[in-house]
């Protein structure tokens, strides 16, 4: 009676044995933290300071946690941000520079092997009145190049910082700079707004008046002066014409009087 017992509870000990041996899953791995891999870089702090004044460091870091397709960054080094002119990233308003960098973000997970089949254009986080912007990419066969084309400049990635899903994050020597903010190539920036034009034309003609307006004035004012003079002339020669008759009647009166003697 006893050996069946133990024979009925054979496979119950069996299997809280193979319970307690089993090992425990393993603790989710943590999610990775854009602005620590920067840091850790040493070389971005043009970047980093960018990234935290406009807020996009926090928006990325909520996206990394909560997407299911990652995240690609291209991270400008600081030298990068040297390259640039010194009105280029002052010129901006605060919303471009968020154009900008969300510029350099694309909303997918990307290695440098999945960047070869790749299709282009790659949509970037970036958009503005005329849609999202957008970056092409271009591989070279047998290696792992990786070149970067905004329509302002081809910029090739440097090197890799982190690759492990949901984020990559690639280090660039150029600033990535779209042709919406900066104009394409061997082109001119985007010319200013018609309303900002008509402003600045309206300014220059109030504190510049036109010579024809000008040279109105001593005209108008001239006229007064010569009826004056036509006045004065016309008293001088009355005063005149009166000392004249008096005296040719003191005459007169002279000879009537050495006659008469």
């Amino acid at each position: 009676m006893a050996s069946l017992l133990h024979l009925l509870l054979l496979p119950c000990l069996l299997a809280a044995a193979a319970a307690d041996l089993a090992p425990a899953p393993s603790p989710s791995p943590p999610v990775p933290n854009l602005t620590s891999i920067l840091e850790k870089g040493e070389q971005y702090t043009t970047l980093l300071r960018l990234l935290r004044s406009t807020g996009v460091a926090d928006q990325l870091a909520t996206q990394v946690r909560n997407s299911y397709d990652g995240l690609t960054v291209f991270a400008p080094n600081d030298n990068a941000f040297t390259k640039l002119p010194a009105s280029a990233l002052n010129g901006l308003g605060d919303q471009q520079q968020v154009e900008l960098l969300l510029y350099h973000v694309v909303p997918r997970y990307y290695s440098l092997a999945t960047f070869k089949t790749a299709s282009n254009p790659l949509r970037t986080e970036a958009s503005g009145p005329g849609g999202m912007y957008s970056v092409n990419v271009t591989t070279s066969t047998g290696d792992d190049l990786v070149n970067l084309s905004t329509g302002v400049a081809a910029v090739p990635i440097s090197s890799t910082m982190f690759a492990e899903f949901p984020l990559a994050v690639y280090s660039v020597d150029d600033v990535l700079r779209p042709e919406q903010l900066f104009g394409r190539a061997g082109e001119a920036a985007p010319a200013p707004a018609p309303g900002q034009a008509a402003t600045a034309a309206g300014t220059k003609k109030k504190n510049g008046a036109p010579k024809n307006d000008v040279a109105a004035e001593p005209t108008a004012a001239t006229a007064p002066a010569e009826e004056g003079d036509d006045s004065a002339s016309a008293a001088a020669g009355r005063g005149s014409v009166e000392w004249g008759t008096a005296v040719a009647f003191a005459l007169m009166a002279v000879v009537n009087l050495v006659g008469a003697a």
